[in-house]
């Protein structure tokens, strides 16, 4: 009983991380600026791997398998928003066009 319960936890996190990786690739796909695509990326990402191996966890439980998702989805979420923070930094130094694409209201 608790296995099957465990088992369709771990399938509607799997389900979910799918479909946020999914919207991920159609904002990268949608949005016209490099900035926009890389924030709709770093959050699908971010999101999309932390459901992904809940459910992998949830599917071994008493494993070290579990334990193993477990390390890689804490290393994952460290250093994703930290690569997808550089990559943006790199693009608004290296673009000279920002300031045009960037258009800030002076309120």
């Amino acid at each position: 009983m608790g296995s099957d319960i465990l088992t369709g936890l771990g399938l509607v996190f799997l389900a979910f991380g799918v479909f946020t990786f999914f919207t991920a690739v159609l904002g990268l796909y949608r949005f016209d600026r490099a900035l926009n695509r890389m924030h709709a990326a770093a959050v699908g990402d971010a999101l999309g791997i932390f459901c992904i191996l809940v459910g992998i966890v949830l599917f071994h439980v008493p494993t070290l398998a579990s334990l193993k998702s477990l390390l890689i989805l804490v290393f994952l979420w460290i250093t994703s928003p930290v690569a997808s923070h550089l990559i943006a930094q790199v693009e608004t130094v290296t673009n000279p066009n920002l300031k045009a694409e960037c258009k800030v209201e002076i309120r």
